[in-house]
């Protein structure tokens, strides 16, 4: 009965009763809507924010490149580009190539 959001949250709560230092998500915003997505990434910032390191993949690249604190881009499974977050979303040939599009 939980929607997609709720269970994502509560599937990393269950993660975080282990109290692990490290949080491993895949594509935690996969199938949710953009309000759903918003509330997980707010809880993903709130995680980190208590001392849990978060390493996340998620297609999301913007929106996970606007909390991360550094960023990787994989191309054809390989590291093609690394650096800090906010430098990643900035550069011109990066959003032009795999974030769609021009700088806000």
């Amino acid at each position: 009965t939980l929607s997609g959001g709720q269970r994502q949250i509560l599937a990393m709560a269950m993660a975080l009763m282990v109290e692990p230092t490290v949080l491993l998500l895949d594509e935690p915003s996969a199938g949710l809507s953009p309000i759903a997505a918003e509330q997980l990434f707010e809880t993903i910032v709130a995680i980190n924010a208590e001392g849990v390191a978060i390493a996340m993949v998620e297609q999301n690249a913007l929106q996970a490149l606007s909390i991360a604190t550094r960023g990787y881009i994989l191309v054809d499974g390989r590291n093609s580009m690394s650096g800090r977050a906010d430098e990643l979303a900035a550069d011109p040939s990066v959003r032009r190539v795999f974030l769609g599009g021009e700088a806000a």
